[in-house]
């Protein structure tokens, strides 16, 4: 009987790629991304190139063809180097796999090869100013013309807004239920579409965020996702893989800097010592390591359940997000605590990683909305 919780051959060999091209690309580059507020566009082409662009992408519709959970592997590798980039590449996948699996075969056979190579950069566009968790209260609305939608309203903390080139957007379609959403793909340039300032931010600064407008923007029916009135549907749908890929994100993130605290405390000294002798250290480190695998074996079975639609996949993505930002966050504020007044520099990575692994616990729906989705459905 084999091993259920070994990783494949072809697992393997994903997630190793993504670790070279971590160490390689990612890592040495990452402190100055992150100061200098610089996003790699050259770096997407890259993961492009190695297939990063389209992991859960359809053979079909040229991507690779894998799981969630080879996604989540890879995702996990480089956040190892940054979260942000890595969080970034994980919404872009969302995008790619959304027009893969319910655009038609034309806006297919237009946007997909330039999503899958990553020429074409992809945004996700639900959350509102005022709508926020409450998700299916959007507001953005979407007046049919003919063979034309008419699109106006504003979407908010849009991450690649004013840089990606396509942005799949819900609006509202119908009546003020989630039956009145639909989801429609909007390219750069179209006219009427505008972005907002890039916004200042805690966190994620290899990547900008902002607001993207919509005043009178016509795009033909045709740019529409699946039916009308589908879109709360696919949007939760989508929603199921992302909240594995950053939960995956705190996974990678959460490493380092146990990685890194692990030996900072064996090469610093204190009372004549190495830190990492002290039996204090070494309990704080084990409860670091255990939430940590914890974490990640219940990520891996979420992402296994998604693959296999499974019928409570929904409630396992929400567990595995809820558990593995929660315990990201605090394996890392562990870490900087390890490392006193020197986790506080950005000399170390350990401060940029507390930065940016915090939003996760609020992005994807918010941690507060993953109980409220793991409750319903046990009560169901």
């Amino acid at each position: 009987m084999s091993n259920p919780f070994e990783l494949s051959e072809e697992q393997r060999a994903i997630q190793e790629m993504a670790q070279g091209f971590t160490a390689d690309v990612i890592t040495p580059n990452a402190a100055r991304w992150d100061e200098e507020h610089h996003f790699p566009r050259e770096v997407m082409t890259q993961a492009g190139e190695l297939g990063f662009g389209g992991i859960y992408v359809s053979e079909a519709g040229g991507g690779v063809g894998l799981g969630r959970l080879e996604a989540a592997l890879a995702i996990e590798a480089m956040a190892y180097g940054c979260p942000t980039i890595a969080a970034f590449i994980s919404i872009h996948n969302m995008v790619a796999w959304m027009v893969d699996t319910y655009g038609d075969d034309a806006l297919k056979a237009r946007h997909l090869p330039g999503l899958v190579a990553m020429d074409t950069l992809g945004s996700y566009c639900l959350t509102e100013p005022g709508s926020g968790s409450d998700a299916a209260a959007l507001r953005t609305t979407a007046r049919r013309d003919g063979d034309h939608y008419v699109l106006n309203g504003t979407k908010q903390f849009i991450s690649g807004g004013g840089v990606n080139d396509v942005y799949l957007i819900m609006v509202r379609t119908g009546d003020d239920s989630p039956r009145g959403i639909s989801c429609v793909l909007v390219e750069k340039g179209t006219p009427g579409l505008s972005f907002g300032a890039a916004e200042k931010k805690l966190g994620w600064n290899a990547s900008p965020t902002a607001q993207v407008i919509l005043e009178d923007v016509r795009i033909p029916v045709t740019n529409r996702l699946g039916a009308e009135g589908e879109g709360f549907k696919i949007a939760m749908a989508g929603l199921d893989g992302g909240r594995v890929n950053i939960g995956a994100c705190s996974l990678g993130g959460a490493q380092r800097c146990i990685d890194e605290a692990i030996q900072y405390t064996k090469d610093r000294k204190q009372f004549g010592r190495a830190i990492a002798d002290f039996q204090n250290t070494q309990f704080v480190l084990a409860d670091m390591a255990t939430d940590l695998e914890a974490s990640r074996a219940l990520l891996y079975l979420a992402a296994a359940k998604i693959t296999a639609n499974a019928p409570d996949k929904t409630r396992f993505s929400a567990m595995a997000k809820k558990l593995a930002t929660d315990n990201g966050s605090a394996i890392v504020d562990r870490a900087l605590q390890m490392f006193g007044g020197y986790g506080y520099l950005r000399d170390y990575p350990i401060e940029r990683f507390w930065r940016d692994l915090r939003v996760h616990r609020i992005l994807e729906g918010t941690n507060e909305v993953m109980r409220l989705i793991i409750g319903r459905d046990l009560l169901k």
